[in-house]
């Protein structure tokens, strides 16, 4: 896997700031993004007893600097660590963790780690020199607890629910539950007012699927969340959720549409991008439609029935 895989971008220094902390309920905060590339929305929950941090930042100095921050916000407790999924800004500073805190993730994260994360570091590591040196000395980390479907966590009067979701943006995926909060935590199946990244790089990777993410997304929004973090982008409600399957709907429709009638997947990404764009002018992102599209593609001309 290399950068060509990755669409073409000048990226600042991906560095996790303290400048934005959000308290978002009851002894939960959110070191947010500040809508940096290549920073993501940092969970830090507690219970009377322990506390779980989800995800790390970039690397191990990105790491560190949550490390200390969790330290001092648990005050004694005992510290967890999550990852929402294995790609290098969620979870390339789980080495920092190691002593300090219990590191748990499901086990297709554990294996997307194994199978895939040598080959992200690489790809991430030529993104630029920003990057690269946030990379310096990754060493890429397993988990010392590892469950198969459902984790549920008791920090002490709050129990946090771990569900891996089957294959979407990764094989991997987790979401992050806090019930009594009704706080969720999506991990990069939501981004906030950006399209939805598609890591499909084949023939490298291309364990994403949009018509799994699609299905995960329409049970997501149904069973509703009072506060929804999501993996880049700003802190929101129930309405991340749906804006996140209205479009990945969309972009199969769009998609097939033109793919029933033969039309060239060049023409396709070309007509689609336009319809997208004018549906949503103010998103981001804009660079991962066209993977999406050519995943849906791909998934058309395997899914056989295209009436769902």
């Amino acid at each position: 896997m290399t950068t060509a895989d990755l669409p073409p971008q000048e990226l600042p220094d991906p560095v996790v700031s303290l400048d934005e902390v959000r308290e978002v309920a009851a002894d939960l905060v959110v070191l947010a993004d500040g809508r940096r590339p290549l920073v993501p929305n940092i969970g830090v929950i507690g219970g009377r007893e322990a506390v779980l941090v989800v995800d790390t930042g970039i690397g191990p100095a990105n790491a560190e600097t949550v490390l200390a921050f969790a330290t001092e916000y648990a005050a004694g407790r005992r510290l967890y660590l999550t990852t929402t999924h294995f790609h290098p800004e969620h979870a390339f500073g789980a080495q920092t963790f190691a002593g300090a805190a219990t590191y748990l993730i499901n086990s297709a994260q554990a294996a997307d780690m194994k199978n895939r994360g040598p080959g992200y570091l690489d790809m991430f590591a030529g993104l630029g020199d920003t990057v690269a040196r946030r990379l310096e000395g990754v060493r890429l980390t397993q988990p010392d607890v590892v469950y198969d479907k459902d984790f549920d966590l008791d920090l002490g009067g709050r129990i946090v629910r771990l569900r891996a979701t089957g294959q979407a943006h990764t094989m991997g995926d987790q979401i992050i539950r806090v019930p009594d909060a009704g706080v969720l935590f999506t991990g990069d199946l939501v981004e906030s007012h950006q399209f939805a990244i598609f890591p499909w790089f084949p023939p490298h990777d291309t364990d994403v699927s949009g018509l799994r993410w699609l299905s995960l997304m329409s049970r997501l929004a149904a069973e509703s969340a009072s506060t929804v973090v999501p993996g880049h982008g700003d802190i929101g409600g129930p309405d991340l959720l749906a804006d996140v399957r209205d479009y990945l709907r969309l972009l199969r429709d769009e998609t097939w549409l033109r793919r029933d009638s033969s039309m060239p997947e060049a023409t396709i990404i070309e007509e689609v991008t336009a319809v997208l764009l004018t549906r949503r002018p103010d998103w981001a992102g804009r660079e991962w439609i066209a993977p999406g599209v050519r995943c849906l593609c791909y998934e058309h001309d395997h899914a056989g029935d295209h009436s769902a």
